[in-house]
């Protein structure tokens, strides 16, 4: 994330400021808080897929074939933008046993 500021000249300079700052300053608005604690399921979700694959030592491409599906799908699955649905999951599970 970057903040601009002008120079002489009417030029922008850059002033970069580190996740750990941005993310300080973020955790004091409570409003950042309770979106960020909403999204806790799908974090959850996506963390556990992470390490399910990670466990069986596979790729996503690996995952996605054994799933019958493609790597993109497993790629968002494990984004945690999504909820997956039961049936996903299952599918997921199955991915690892073969």
């Amino acid at each position: 994330m970057a903040d601009h500021a002008m120079t002489q000249g009417g030029t922008m300079k850059r002033q970069y400021i580190s996740a750990e700052e941005s993310l300080r300053k973020w955790r004091k608005d409570p409003t950042y808080v309770a979106a960020f604690d909403a999204l806790e399921d799908e974090f959850a979700v996506a963390s556990a897929l992470i390490k399910a694959r990670g466990d069986a030592a596979m790729t996503q491409e690996q995952v996605a074939r054994a799933m019958g599906t493609t790597q993109t799908v497993v790629a968002r699955l494990e984004g945690g933008k999504t909820m997956p649905s039961t049936r996903t999951l299952e599918r997921n599970d199955e991915g690892y046993s073969f």
